[in-house]
């Protein structure tokens, strides 16, 4: 029974990848953003846009990807969410011409366009609720 659990733990410690990082769930099969974080400041990125709530937009991106630009999240489905607002590899063709968003620019400009087929809220975040912004700008 140890030699199963030892085994069990060098697979998974084997064949985890967290993108250095960058994939906290340590399931991502690759790294979207590269293996290096980009720590940026959260408040300068929201405010380039002032068609929202920045408390809401700060809030969203510190639960989303904690600040790390270059955040990846391998969904259950498949599909990968990337970059300070997490969004959804459905989404990059439409807002950056296929591939994933993983600077600020543009994963912002991305997250603008979320943001706007929500409704102008944030509704379409699942961190929403938890930030009390599911309908606020």
């Amino acid at each position: 029974m140890k030699s199963v659990i030892i085994f069990a733990l060098l697979a998974t410690l084997t064949f985890a990848n967290t993108c250095g990082g960058n994939c906290p769930s340590n399931d991502c099969p690759g790294c979207p953003c590269g293996e290096s974080k980009d720590v940026v400041n959260i408040a300068s990125a929201c405010a380039k846009y002032t068609g929202w709530s920045s408390g809401c937009c700060e809030c969203i991106a510190k639960h989303e990807s904690g600040g790390n630009a270059h955040a990846a999240n391998h969904n259950s489905n498949g599909s990968y969410d990337v970059g300070l607002w997490q969004i959804n590899d459905i989404n990059w063709k439409s807002c950056n011409g296929g591939k994933a968003p993983c600077d600020v620019e543009s994963n912002l400009r991305c997250a603008e366009e979320v943001f706007k087929w929500g409704g102008n809220t944030w509704r379409l975040w699942s961190t929403a609720n938890a930030c009390g912004c599911a309908h606020r700008r």
